[in-house]
């Protein structure tokens, strides 16, 4: 069965300094992103590109999404199959190629380190790794490959 969902955000550029985008080092790269009943997130241009290196970029924030989207999906498939999981960090990286004036992203790598009180081998933990990266939909939306170098603690 096919079922929509729909997400709505609201994005404001708040980096006009006086004369809006007369000239490229004359306008700030400051924003907000916006959803209704949550926090707003401070965003910015990458430093590279004239942004403020104290917010969020873009890049940044679809690496935290590939990372997000992981770690619920794995959270699910370990209730699935009876394993119980106590503790789940993640180091994502991501690699942009800029070309010309453009660019996009060739790959990311997530490095979940999942901490668990059940029996499970290092074999299983990737089964639960690859089954949770099928059903992870940011992922299942990127036109690039999104590794995953996953370690076990048992506890």
């Amino acid at each position: 069965m096919n079922r929509e969902h729909h997400y709505s955000v609201d994005a404001e550029w708040l980096g006009n300094r006086g004369t809006g985008t007369s000239a490229y080092r004359e306008y700030g790269r400051t924003s907000i992103v916006r959803a209704e009943a949550k926090h707003p997130i401070e965003a910015s241009a990458d430093r590279t590109f004239h942004g403020d290196a104290d917010r969020w970029n873009p890049e940044e924030l679809l690496l935290a999404a590939l990372a997000e989207c992981h770690m619920l999906s794995f959270l699910h498939v370990a209730v699935l199959h009876g394993v119980v999981v106590t503790g789940y960090t993640d180091h994502a990286e991501g690699v942009m190629v800029q070309e010309g004036e453009g660019g996009r992203f060739v790959s990311a790598t997530l490095h979940p380190v999942v901490e668990v009180s059940s029996a499970v081998t290092d074999e299983e933990m990737k089964r639960l790794h690859h089954e949770a990266a099928e059903k992870c939909f940011i992922a299942n939306s990127m036109n690039f490959p999104v590794e995953h170098e996953p370690s076990l603690v048992r506890r």
